[in-house]
Protein backbone atom coordinates (compact mmCIF):
# COMPACT_ATOMS: atom_id res chain seq x y z
CA UNK A 1 0.00 0.00 0.00
CA UNK A 2 1.10 3.92 -0.35
CA UNK A 3 2.17 5.22 2.49
CA UNK A 4 -0.13 7.61 4.72
CA UNK A 5 0.47 11.63 4.32
CA UNK A 6 -1.61 13.74 7.34
CA UNK A 7 -0.91 16.80 5.06
CA UNK A 8 -2.97 15.33 2.25
CA UNK A 9 -5.23 13.47 4.55
CA UNK A 10 -6.30 17.39 5.84
CA UNK A 11 -6.05 19.17 2.39
CA UNK A 12 -8.36 17.01 0.79
CA UNK A 13 -10.76 17.13 3.34
CA UNK A 14 -10.52 20.97 3.74
CA UNK A 15 -11.42 20.53 -0.88
CA UNK A 16 -14.27 18.00 0.47
CA UNK A 17 -15.74 20.99 2.81
CA UNK A 18 -14.98 23.41 0.12
CA UNK A 19 -17.11 22.03 -2.56
CA UNK A 20 -20.14 20.66 -0.07
CA UNK A 21 -20.77 24.05 0.11
CA UNK A 22 -19.67 26.10 -3.20
CA UNK A 23 -21.66 28.74 -4.66
CA UNK A 24 -23.64 29.50 -1.59
CA UNK A 25 -23.20 32.85 -0.17
CA UNK A 26 -22.88 31.76 3.50
CA UNK A 27 -20.25 29.09 2.65
CA UNK A 28 -19.05 26.82 5.58
CA UNK A 29 -21.53 28.72 7.92
CA UNK A 30 -24.02 25.81 6.69
CA UNK A 31 -21.69 23.20 8.47
CA UNK A 32 -23.29 25.16 11.72
CA UNK A 33 -26.71 25.93 10.57
CA UNK A 34 -28.21 22.90 9.88
CA UNK A 35 -27.45 20.57 13.07
CA UNK A 36 -29.20 23.95 14.53
CA UNK A 37 -32.27 23.41 12.72
CA UNK A 38 -32.25 19.67 12.83
CA UNK A 39 -31.66 19.67 16.41
CA UNK A 40 -35.15 22.39 16.69
CA UNK A 41 -37.07 19.81 15.23
CA UNK A 42 -36.01 17.06 17.24
CA UNK A 43 -35.93 18.83 20.46
CA UNK A 44 -38.13 21.48 20.57
CA UNK A 45 -40.92 20.49 17.60
CA UNK A 46 -41.28 16.52 19.04
CA UNK A 47 -40.60 17.34 22.59
CA UNK A 48 -42.80 20.61 23.04
CA UNK A 49 -45.44 20.85 20.29
CA UNK A 50 -46.12 17.01 19.21
CA UNK A 51 -45.74 16.12 23.39
CA UNK A 52 -43.34 12.88 22.36
CA UNK A 53 -42.23 11.53 25.72
CA UNK A 54 -40.42 8.61 26.85
CA UNK A 55 -41.91 5.41 29.25
CA UNK A 56 -41.27 6.26 32.53
CA UNK A 57 -40.69 10.50 32.32
CA UNK A 58 -42.43 13.55 32.19
CA UNK A 59 -39.36 15.14 30.90
CA UNK A 60 -40.73 17.22 28.08
CA UNK A 61 -37.51 17.48 26.06
CA UNK A 62 -36.98 13.48 26.85
CA UNK A 63 -38.12 12.36 23.59
CA UNK A 64 -36.44 15.31 21.68
CA UNK A 65 -32.92 13.90 23.75
CA UNK A 66 -33.58 10.46 22.53
CA UNK A 67 -34.29 10.97 18.87
CA UNK A 68 -31.40 13.35 18.51
CA UNK A 69 -28.95 11.34 20.72
CA UNK A 70 -29.27 8.54 18.10
CA UNK A 71 -29.39 10.64 14.74
CA UNK A 72 -26.30 12.75 14.97
CA UNK A 73 -24.14 9.10 15.69
CA UNK A 74 -26.04 7.41 12.96
CA UNK A 75 -25.77 10.14 10.68
CA UNK A 76 -22.18 10.31 10.94
CA UNK A 77 -21.82 6.43 11.16
CA UNK A 78 -23.93 5.87 7.76
CA UNK A 79 -22.04 8.84 6.03
CA UNK A 80 -19.44 7.00 6.34
CA UNK A 81 -20.28 4.10 5.04
CA UNK A 82 -22.35 5.73 1.96
CA UNK A 83 -19.71 7.74 1.11
CA UNK A 84 -16.50 4.90 1.61
CA UNK A 85 -18.83 2.71 -0.72
CA UNK A 86 -18.78 4.78 -3.81
CA UNK A 87 -15.35 6.33 -3.01
CA UNK A 88 -12.70 4.47 -5.73
CA UNK A 89 -14.76 5.51 -8.83
CA UNK A 90 -15.28 8.76 -7.52
CA UNK A 91 -12.17 9.76 -6.97
CA UNK A 92 -10.50 7.62 -10.04
CA UNK A 93 -9.18 10.99 -11.33
CA UNK A 94 -6.71 10.93 -9.14
CA UNK A 95 -6.23 7.15 -8.30
CA UNK A 96 -5.27 6.62 -12.01
CA UNK A 97 -2.89 9.67 -12.51
CA UNK A 98 -0.95 9.58 -8.62
CA UNK A 99 0.01 7.06 -6.62
CA UNK A 100 -2.39 7.99 -3.74
CA UNK A 101 -3.25 6.19 -0.93
CA UNK A 102 -6.47 4.28 -0.94
CA UNK A 103 -6.58 4.66 2.84
CA UNK A 104 -5.84 8.59 2.67
CA UNK A 105 -9.05 8.60 0.41
CA UNK A 106 -11.32 6.84 3.35
CA UNK A 107 -9.86 8.74 6.30
CA UNK A 108 -10.60 12.04 4.46
CA UNK A 109 -14.02 10.83 4.24
CA UNK A 110 -14.06 10.05 8.16
CA UNK A 111 -12.37 13.24 9.18
CA UNK A 112 -15.16 15.12 7.08
CA UNK A 113 -18.23 13.49 9.05
CA UNK A 114 -15.81 13.94 12.55
CA UNK A 115 -16.13 17.54 11.47
CA UNK A 116 -19.95 17.26 11.07
CA UNK A 117 -20.01 14.96 14.10
CA UNK A 118 -18.51 17.19 16.30
CA UNK A 119 -20.20 20.39 14.90
CA UNK A 120 -23.52 18.67 15.46
CA UNK A 121 -22.44 17.77 19.60
CA UNK A 122 -21.32 21.26 20.02
CA UNK A 123 -24.96 22.92 18.94
CA UNK A 124 -26.35 19.58 20.85
CA UNK A 125 -24.52 20.28 24.19
CA UNK A 126 -25.60 24.11 23.93
CA UNK A 127 -29.11 23.35 23.41
CA UNK A 128 -29.01 21.50 26.65
CA UNK A 129 -27.09 24.12 28.43
CA UNK A 130 -29.95 26.35 27.08
CA UNK A 131 -32.47 24.37 28.54
CA UNK A 132 -31.02 23.33 31.64
CA UNK A 133 -30.37 19.62 31.05
CA UNK A 134 -28.15 17.78 33.74
CA UNK A 135 -25.50 15.94 32.19
CA UNK A 136 -24.34 12.27 33.64
CA UNK A 137 -21.14 11.44 34.65
CA UNK A 138 -20.81 8.83 31.92
CA UNK A 139 -20.04 11.87 28.98
CA UNK A 140 -16.16 10.54 29.31
CA UNK A 141 -17.24 7.65 27.18
CA UNK A 142 -18.41 9.55 24.24
CA UNK A 143 -14.70 9.35 22.58
CA UNK A 144 -14.65 5.76 22.90
CA UNK A 145 -18.42 5.30 21.15
CA UNK A 146 -17.30 7.52 18.80
CA UNK A 147 -13.74 5.70 17.73
CA UNK A 148 -15.84 2.48 17.73
CA UNK A 149 -18.60 3.76 15.93
CA UNK A 150 -16.16 5.32 12.97
CA UNK A 151 -13.71 2.41 12.96
CA UNK A 152 -16.59 -0.03 12.32
CA UNK A 153 -18.03 2.57 9.63
CA UNK A 154 -14.17 2.43 7.99
CA UNK A 155 -14.29 -1.52 7.99
CA UNK A 156 -17.49 -1.71 6.39
CA UNK A 157 -17.30 0.99 4.15
CA UNK A 158 -13.17 -0.19 3.16
CA UNK A 159 -15.06 -3.61 2.41
CA UNK A 160 -18.45 -2.40 0.02
CA UNK A 161 -15.94 0.41 -1.48
CA UNK A 162 -13.36 -2.69 -2.64
CA UNK A 163 -16.45 -4.80 -3.95
CA UNK A 164 -17.77 -1.77 -5.66
CA UNK A 165 -15.09 -1.58 -8.18
CA UNK A 166 -15.87 -4.85 -9.53
CA UNK A 167 -19.74 -5.04 -8.75
CA UNK A 168 -20.95 -1.31 -9.07
CA UNK A 169 -23.91 -2.23 -7.74
CA UNK A 170 -22.85 -2.66 -4.38
CA UNK A 171 -23.20 1.12 -4.10
CA UNK A 172 -26.74 1.53 -4.54
CA UNK A 173 -27.05 -2.11 -2.09
CA UNK A 174 -25.10 -0.44 0.42
CA UNK A 175 -27.42 2.51 0.80
CA UNK A 176 -30.49 0.38 0.49
CA UNK A 177 -29.02 -1.64 3.52
CA UNK A 178 -28.38 1.42 5.31
CA UNK A 179 -31.95 2.36 5.32
CA UNK A 180 -33.39 -0.97 6.43
CA UNK A 181 -30.47 -0.97 9.05
CA UNK A 182 -31.86 2.19 10.28
CA UNK A 183 -35.29 0.93 11.04
CA UNK A 184 -33.86 -1.80 12.54
CA UNK A 185 -31.97 -0.06 15.25
CA UNK A 186 -34.32 1.92 17.43
CA UNK A 187 -33.16 5.38 17.04
CA UNK A 188 -36.79 6.41 16.76
CA UNK A 189 -38.34 4.09 18.90
CA UNK A 190 -37.71 2.10 22.24
CA UNK A 191 -36.46 -0.98 21.90
CA UNK A 192 -39.13 -1.80 24.63
CA UNK A 193 -42.04 -1.86 22.29
CA UNK A 194 -40.60 -4.69 19.99
CA UNK A 195 -41.81 -8.52 20.36
CA UNK A 196 -39.84 -10.31 22.50
CA UNK A 197 -38.39 -12.53 19.64
CA UNK A 198 -37.56 -8.95 17.66
CA UNK A 199 -35.78 -7.80 20.83
CA UNK A 200 -33.54 -11.34 21.10
CA UNK A 201 -31.96 -10.71 17.70
CA UNK A 202 -31.89 -7.10 17.61
CA UNK A 203 -28.91 -7.77 20.72
CA UNK A 204 -26.88 -8.92 17.84
CA UNK A 205 -26.69 -5.74 15.58
CA UNK A 206 -23.70 -3.67 16.04
CA UNK A 207 -25.42 -0.17 15.58
CA UNK A 208 -27.89 -1.12 18.60
CA UNK A 209 -24.73 -1.43 21.01
CA UNK A 210 -23.75 2.07 19.45
CA UNK A 211 -27.23 3.76 19.98
CA UNK A 212 -28.09 2.38 23.01
CA UNK A 213 -24.61 3.66 24.45
CA UNK A 214 -25.77 6.99 23.48
CA UNK A 215 -28.88 6.94 24.93
CA UNK A 216 -28.59 5.41 27.72
CA UNK A 217 -25.89 8.55 28.51
CA UNK A 218 -27.91 11.72 27.39
CA UNK A 219 -31.76 10.04 27.70
CA UNK A 220 -31.30 8.04 30.87
CA UNK A 221 -28.60 9.47 32.33
CA UNK A 222 -26.70 6.24 33.21
CA UNK A 223 -24.14 4.32 31.69
CA UNK A 224 -24.10 1.40 28.97
CA UNK A 225 -23.16 -2.23 29.10
CA UNK A 226 -19.42 -2.17 29.40
CA UNK A 227 -19.93 -5.70 27.78
CA UNK A 228 -22.02 -5.17 25.30
CA UNK A 229 -19.06 -2.31 24.32
CA UNK A 230 -16.22 -4.98 24.46
CA UNK A 231 -18.18 -7.10 22.13
CA UNK A 232 -18.30 -4.31 19.96
CA UNK A 233 -14.88 -3.64 20.01
CA UNK A 234 -14.02 -7.03 19.33
CA UNK A 235 -16.14 -7.37 16.01
CA UNK A 236 -15.40 -4.05 15.28
CA UNK A 237 -11.43 -4.80 14.95
CA UNK A 238 -11.90 -8.23 13.59
CA UNK A 239 -14.11 -6.33 10.24
CA UNK A 240 -11.30 -3.51 10.13
CA UNK A 241 -8.50 -6.07 10.38
CA UNK A 242 -10.55 -8.13 7.41
CA UNK A 243 -10.87 -5.18 5.26
CA UNK A 244 -7.36 -4.12 5.76
CA UNK A 245 -5.99 -7.03 4.68
CA UNK A 246 -8.56 -7.45 1.86
CA UNK A 247 -7.72 -3.92 0.60
CA UNK A 248 -3.70 -4.94 0.47
CA UNK A 249 -4.29 -7.74 -1.57
CA UNK A 250 -7.06 -6.28 -3.70
CA UNK A 251 -5.34 -2.65 -4.22
CA UNK A 252 -3.10 -3.59 -7.29
CA UNK A 253 -6.24 -5.10 -8.91
CA UNK A 254 -8.60 -2.55 -8.15
CA UNK A 255 -5.85 0.16 -10.14
CA UNK A 256 -6.11 -2.17 -13.11
CA UNK A 257 -9.91 -2.18 -12.88
CA UNK A 258 -10.38 1.37 -12.57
Amino acid sequence: MSRLNLSYIIEITRRDFAERFAGSVLGSMWAIIWPMINLFIYIVIFGKLMGARLPGTSEMNSYGIYLAAGLIPWLAFSETINRCASVFPAKKHIITKVNTSFLALLLHINLSETITYVISMLVFFLILLCTGYEFHMSLWLLPVLYYLQQMLALGLGLIAGVLNVFIRDVSQITGVILQLWFWFTPIVYIVDILPEPVRKIIMYNPAFRLIDAYHKIFAFHSYPSFKGLWVLAVVTHLILFFSFLMLRYLEKDIRDFL
